[in-house]
């Protein structure tokens, strides 16, 4: 686990210091969701599938797939996800 420090500016932001976000491989735009629990803040990054990947295994198919196939795929693709 790697501990740092920061500082909340005037308007309420905190930079996330660098080597955390190498670790977590924050890019500026990405979102990130917070939870807050007592006196305890946690920040997660939100990872989403564009449209183009989450459809990728349904166009390499090629249309060339029967209807029992594509509940397979799908959950083929949300395994890779996960």
């Amino acid at each position: 686990m790697e501990v740092s420090m920061g500082t909340i500016s005037a308007r309420g932001q905190v930079a996330i210091p660098i080597g955390i976000r190498e670790k977590m491989r924050l890019k500026e735009g990405e979102k990130v969701i917070f939870l807050c629990e007592d006196d305890s803040l946690m920040m997660k990054k939100i990872s989403t599938l564009s449209w183009a990947e989450l459809t990728k295994p349904l166009r390499d198919a090629k249309k060339k797939i029967t209807e029992s196939q594509v509940n397979d795929l799908i959950h083929a693709a949300r395994a890779k996800k996960a």
